[in-house]
């Protein structure tokens, strides 16, 4: 296994773990079990667990962002754009479980917490195209002037929660029932 290939293989170790059994209940030794790597490997790669959480962070985010943004027009009206990213999202979600599973604890951690006050706050350098909508949107007078954690709420909120119980099996998402969750999300968020 060349050296590319065994990062690999712990990052995907990793997601599955912390997928399956949270960030505490997934030591560095059991990932380095899943990924058939010695303890002593991961630490060449990784200087330690944290560094390893946020860099699979990273990974994940790489790859939804273009996914997000793939036929995403910036001079369409707000509820276009509103609509097309949510649907972008939820697909995404709907093909990437783990990724869903994995983000949704990140974000609900000490890990992801600073990571949310940087982006509500604009005092990140990565594009987020959500916020820039709703910057827009409220300037604008199409979105409610609610503070950005409300908005965020409303729309990620339940987009979020139905994509749970998709994961879970209690419901089964297709493009209908997506367009009609994210049309009450924008309803919600419209002035």
């Amino acid at each position: 296994m060349i050296k590319l290939e065994k990062r690999t293989e712990i990052i995907h170790a990793a997601l599955e773990l912390i997928a399956e059994q949270g960030f505490h209940a997934a030591p560095m030794a059991m990932i380095a079990s899943r990924a058939g790597v010695g303890a002593g490997t991961i630490y060449r790669y990784f200087a330690n667990k944290d560094v390893l959480i946020t860099e699979l962070y990273r990974e994940i985010e790489a790859k939804i962002l273009p996914c997000l943004l793939e036929g995403y027009i910036e001079k369409q009206p707000i509820r276009e754009r509103f609509l097309h990213l949510s649907m972008a999202l939820l697909r995404y979600f709907i093909i990437h479980p783990l990724y869903f599973r994995y983000l949704e604890q990140f974000f609900n951690s000490p890990y992801g917490v600073a990571l949310r006050r940087e982006k509500l706050l604009g005092r990140t350098e990565k594009r987020d195209a959500y916020r820039e909508l709703f910057v827009e949107g409220v300037a604008g007078q199409v979105i409610k002037d609610l503070p950005l954690p409300v908005l965020f709420a409303l729309s990620f909120g339940p987009l979020l929660a139905v994509t749970r119980d998709h994961v879970l099996g209690f419901i089964v998402l297709d493009d209908a029932l997506m367009a009609r969750t994210i049309e009450a999300c924008w309803e919600g968020l419209k002035k």
